[in-house]
């Protein structure tokens, strides 16, 4: 299966390509060579569990004329911080790179992140470049621009707006990835489908398992298309999050707020986070008398279906609830003591609650925490 897919963000300023298919990290200088016209040095970044070859196989499709480097930061969510941007940073600057030449994230979102804020900054706009290896990055944080890293006070502090020139995706090497990582990478998956695609979360009910197993490439495929396609949609009616885009953080109020409670650890990574989160939002979309509680039981269906967990217990006790609504203040998308709480109307039908913590998540919290 060597079809490829071209989707393409329609953004007010600028377009660019996303390009899917399977194994196709061989074809990355064709698509160099017609979106970075005046580069004449790349970078790629990536981290040690990346594994090589597929940093050996885009090389090996590059000519001679083009002079190449490669950087390898530390992997991980802890990492994601300004020490590795400015590692990039001192590597462009020694190595006499201009505005021209290209930055190549290969690796997952946190690669992703970093490099983008990175090269958001060196010289006021670099080339860019998106590769993404983990489930996860492909269907969302390559995908729209955003880049950051995080600080002592929350995920994502720091950052930018800034895309990449194309975005090449290649399903082969989702083979490599733990179990672990595909659900990671299908929680987000799942998100487009309850924010605004109901057929689509039907589809997942059944195919699902093939995704997370890795059992058919088309199924993969299919899934990732849809994501791009929905992602692709609302970023080109909103690209810098004043309105309809908010609706991407379904779930990621109580996912990131995790993270940070657990500094970031192995324990929990960002899909399980979101999950959780997801969980928590259909929870409070039922019981703030939004959604139907047939419609959650289906989700609940799915969770049970796919073995999604979802337990706040197992990572939150009941005496650092303060502390974690500290956290959750401190989203970037919140204003003041106002929260833009992103809930459902129906399986298929986000909307922006804004409301107050202690009005939605902290009784809720507190209750689970009680009862499960």
């Amino acid at each position: 299966m060597r079809s490829l897919k071209n989707i393409t963000i329609k953004l007010t300023n600028n377009n660019y390509p996303i390009v899917l298919g399977n194994n196709i990290l061989n074809k990355f200088y064709k698509f160099y060579l017609h979106h970075c016209t005046h580069s004449k040095k790349i970078l790629f970044v990536s981290n040690s569990q990346i594994p090589n070859k597929y940093l050996k196989t885009i090389r090996a499709s590059l000519p001679k004329k083009i002079k190449h480097f490669s950087l390898m930061i530390p992997a991980g969510e802890k990492n994601k911080n300004l020490p590795q941007v400015n590692k990039i940073l001192d590597f462009l600057t020694k190595n006499n790179f201009d505005r021209n030449d290209t930055i190549v994230a290969l690796g997952g979102g946190v690669v992703g992140d970093i490099v983008g804020f990175a090269a958001s900054i060196f010289k006021r706009g670099i080339g860019f470049v998106q590769v993404p290896t983990t489930l996860l990055a492909q269907v969302d944080s390559s995908v729209g621009g955003k880049t950051g890293v995080n600080n002592n006070y929350g995920k994502n502090l720091i950052g930018t707006f800034y895309h990449p020139q194309f975005v090449l995706i290649d399903i082969a090497v989702l083979q490599s990835l733990p179990k672990r990582e595909m659900i990671s990478g299908f929680a987000e998956i799942l998100k487009y489908s309850l924010i605004m695609n109901k057929k689509f979360f039907f589809w997942l009910c059944q195919y699902g398992h093939e995704i997370i197993d890795r059992l058919k490439p088309e199924t993969i495929l299919k899934a990732i298309e849809i994501s791009c396609k929905s992602k692709a949609l609302v970023v080109g009616k909103d690209e810098k999050e004043k309105g309809l885009r908010a609706i991407l953080n379904f779930g990621h109020t109580v996912g990131h707020a995790l993270e940070s409670h657990l500094k970031y650890s192995s324990k929990l990574n960002h899909g399980e986070a979101v999950i959780i989160g997801m969980m928590a939002a259909s929870k409070v979309s039922f019981t703030q008398g939004f959604l139907k509680e047939a419609e959650l039981h289906k989700i609940i269906h799915l969770y049970s279906k796919l073995n999604l967990k979802h337990s706040l217990k197992k990572y939150l006790r009941s005496n650092q609830i303060h502390n974690f609504a500290d956290i959750m203040k401190k989203d970037k998308k919140n204003n003041s003591d106002t929260i833009n709480l992103i809930l459902l109307k129906q399986i298929g039908k986000a909307f922006i609650y804004k409301t107050t913590l202690g009005k939605t998540l902290i009784p809720f919290i507190k209750n689970e925490l009680i009862n499960v």
